[in-house]
């Protein structure tokens, strides 16, 4: 079966918006605004200060962290 879905971390952005009420980039704001930098520290913090899953609290790291290394 082929789907047209997203693949890899925003294939998670749709259950992301729809279970936390808040748009992808306010979350990825939210990620470069951080003091933490590294990919496990900022994952952590999303699940324990905003109640994220580890599923989707790494996908938004992985996204966001790609994204500002220029790739």
């Amino acid at each position: 079966m082929t789907t047209s879905a997203a693949k890899g971390p925003a294939g998670y952005f749709p259950s992301i918006e729809k279970k936390y009420g808040r748009p992808v980039a306010e979350w990825k704001e939210l990620i470069r605004s951080s003091p933490l930098t590294r990919h496990m520290e900022l994952v952590t913090w999303l699940k324990s200060e905003h109640g994220l899953g580890h599923g989707h609290a790494n996908a938004l790291v992985a996204h966001t962290l790609a994204e500002g290394s220029g790739k």
